[in-house]
Parts: C-alpha cells; structure tokens; sequence
C-alpha cells in the first residue's frame, strides 16, 4: 500500500495545476472559519452569524460537514486530472512496463483517494473544534463528542464521489470530459427526480416520500442523503417558521442503509475502473 501511494504522490508533487487545486481546496475549507466574522450593525439592528448558534457543539459537526462537501468539486478536477495525466503522458503504460499490474494500478488510485477523503475529514474536524471551542455555548465533554457520525458520512462521502470521478476519469481520458461527465449525469438524476415528482404529483404530501424511496439509490442522491442540510434544524430558522405557522419535520441523522448504499456504490466505481482497464488496449 505504502509503495502504490509513495508511486501516486510522486506524480502530483511534479504536478502544479493539482498542488493548485488542492491548495485552494484546502483554503476554501479553511474560510469555514470566516463565517463567523459575519456580522450586521445598522442602526438598531445588531446581528453576529456566530452568535446564531452555527458552531454550538454538536450542530457545528453537521453545518461544517455540509459546508465542507460542497467544495468537493476541486479536488474531482484532482483526481480526474490525475488520471488524464496519465494517458497524457503515458505514464499508465511505462508503469505497467516497469511491472505494475492493473489491478495495483487501480488500488493506487483508490488509495489516494482514501487518503484525500481522510485528510480533509481530518482538517474540517480541526477546524470546526476550533471553532466550537471558540464560540459554542456548550463545552461539556459529553455534548462535543456527539453527533461525530456526521464525520464518518463526510469521509464515506467523499470517498464515493471521488470513485465515481476516478471511474469517469478513466472511461473519459480526459479531465474536463470526465467533470462535464459528472455534472451531466448530475442533471439527468435532478430530470429524473423532477419526472417522479410530477408522476406522483396527485399523491400530494406522500409524493415526496415515494420520490425519496426511488432516488435513494442513485449515486450522487444517495451520497447527498448522507449528510442533509442543516439549515432548518438551526433554532433561529425553527423561531422564525413558528412565528409565521409553518414548522419543520425532518430526520438530520446519519442513516446506516444511507451508508450501505454509498459503499455499494463505491466498489461498483472501483470493479468498473478495473474492469475497463483490464479490457482496454494500452
């Protein structure tokens, strides 16, 4: 394992356009962190994002997570650029040369995507303890080391998208091809989910729940079920939507079967990669 990985960080440290897409990954998680110097003085209006309750213990787990996933696009161009390279510059057929196989080609490229998904699993936590320490209202041993399953969702996560790019990366060639690729079939699940909505449309309240039955085991759905949006569960919004009759229902957990599907995912990215690589004339 150590030697496959020591093969792949060899190549992206002689690759800037990655070392750039990762260091501004990287700052964008970081800039978490600037939410919290929000803040709102006109007149007699006085309002401090950080004093909302964002990064009170345990909340601040699932905010930053959700937050933290959305900039996970950058390091795809990583990893997709990592497999373009490779074709580009043939670097795939002179490792095969110098006796690696396919399948260690492959686990190569799994391993780096586990140890992505695992450091920035590692640098959002830091983050977000920091941050909690700094401004949560709540600093009982018992409350911060709750609710750290949205972590194992986050790493789960990323490792699936990233295999999902790396399996488009390799289909494709070429990293702009296998980006447009992933947002393409981004759209064809959001039409699709459109489609069921409007089939079910006379089922009305339940409509939803059908919908969520049936997409539950698509890929990027199924990794979005992951982690739900936090937003509604914040106690100012729930204050604000009591106040005009409206109240929110909703289930923030991390669901076990939600994870079984994203790893199922996960090995069917990883067998196809090998599968097509195995197949394919280099």
């Amino acid at each position: 394992m150590l030697r496959l990985l020591n093969i792949e960080f060899h190549k992206l440290k002689h690759n800037r356009a990655s070392k750039v897409l990762s260091i501004i990954y990287f700052g964008l998680l970081t800039s978490i962190a600037l939410i919290a110097a929000i803040k709102f003085d006109i007149g007699p209006v006085k309002f401090h994002l950080a004093e909302q309750g964002i990064f009170n213990f345990p909340y601040i787990w699932h905010f930053n997570t959700f937050i933290a996933a959305m900039f996970k696009f950058f390091l795809l161009l990583v990893i997709v650029s990592m497999m373009a390279n490779e074709y580009s510059y043939k670097t795939l057929k002179q490792n095969l040369i110098d006796g690696l196989s396919k399948k260690e080609f492959i686990l190569s490229k799994f391993y780096t995507v586990i140890v992505f998904a695992a450091i920035s699993t590692l640098f959002v936590f830091v983050v977000s303890l920091i941050l909690g320490l700094i401004y949560s209202d709540f600093n009982e041993l018992s409350i911060i080391f709750s609710g750290l399953e949205y972590f194992i969702a986050f790493f789960i996560k990323l490792v699936g998208f990233f295999s999902f790019g790396l399996f488009l990366g390799i289909l494709i060639k070429r990293s702009a091809f296998a980006v447009a690729a992933m947002i393409v079939w981004l759209i064809i699940e959001s039409m699709f989910k459109g489609y069921l909505y409007w089939t079910f449309r006379d089922l009305k309240m339940a409509a939803g729940a059908e919908v969520a039955k049936i997409m539950q085991f698509f890929p990027l759905e199924a990794m979005a079920n992951l982690i739900k949006e936090p937003f509604t569960r914040l106690g100012a919004v729930k204050s604000v939507a009591k106040q005009i009759g409206e109240e929110f229902v909703a289930d923030y957990s991390v669901h076990v079967f939600d994870v079984i599907i994203v790893l199922i995912w996960t090995a069917i990215f990883i067998v196809l990669s090998y599968k097509l690589l195995k197949k394919r004339d280099l």
